[in-house]
């Protein structure tokens, strides 16, 4: 008998509406028609097939309450800064910038036999929105009419950590450090978004 395959949409909505938090469903109505729920987490490094952006971003989530509640049970006065229903939205929705930007296309790859073949795939196209990464999410969150805290917007815009700053300027760097400093949402989300990507998504083949 055939194991069904979890929903993850159906999974991620319930989520995000656990926080009952207000216009929450504006959100899942406005990235579900930028293709978020088809959508892939990657061209060809982690789960890059459709649905892989949704599968992603449930995973940080997870690896993220998990390590939430480690971190109160170690330090219980950190509860204040690491609230439950901040926890799930930085960590579902801070890829939505990648909702418009995977196209599928057919490319060349040499097969176990050494023979060119055609193969599914996805380029990149940037020009529909063309803003960056962290910040990218953060505008279009705002613009479901949703209310972002700042901690919120702090840990989505910084989810890439120093993998988003190579050429950037001093200023932005600080910036980085200081929101670490002040916003523990910051490294858990971060901390959180490198374990499902290097760990979680990783194929046997590669690790």
């Amino acid at each position: 008998m055939k194991t069904p395959q979890p929903n993850y949409k159906e999974e991620f909505i319930n989520l995000l509406r656990s926080t009952e938090r207000e216009y929450i469903d504006y959100v899942i109505e406005d990235i579900d028609k930028l293709g978020f729920f088809s959508a892939p987490a990657s061209t060809r490094f982690h789960l890059n097939f459709d649905g892989g952006l949704c599968q992603h971003s449930l995973n940080v989530c997870h690896v993220a309450l998990m390590l939430r509640e480690q971190m109160i049970a170690m330090k219980p006065e950190i509860a204040d800064y690491l609230k439950k229903d901040s926890v799930i939205i930085a960590s579902l929705l801070h890829d939505v910038c990648k909702a418009d930007i995977y196209k599928p296309v057919v490319k060349k790859q040499k097969n176990a036999f050494g023979v060119i073949e055609d193969v599914p795939g996805y380029d990149v196209d940037y020009s529909n929105f063309p803003l960056g990464h962290g910040e990218k999410s953060v505008i279009v969150i705002l613009r479901c009419g949703f209310d972002l805290t700042d901690d919120e917007i702090m840990a989505i815009r910084w989810h890439m950590a120093a993998w988003d700053l190579p050429f950037q300027s001093p200023e932005l760097k600080n910036n980085i450090n200081k929101a670490r400093d002040i916003c523990p949402l910051c490294s858990l989300i971060q901390t959180a978004d490198t374990l499902a990507s290097n760990i979680i998504e990783r194929t046997e083949e590669t690790l």
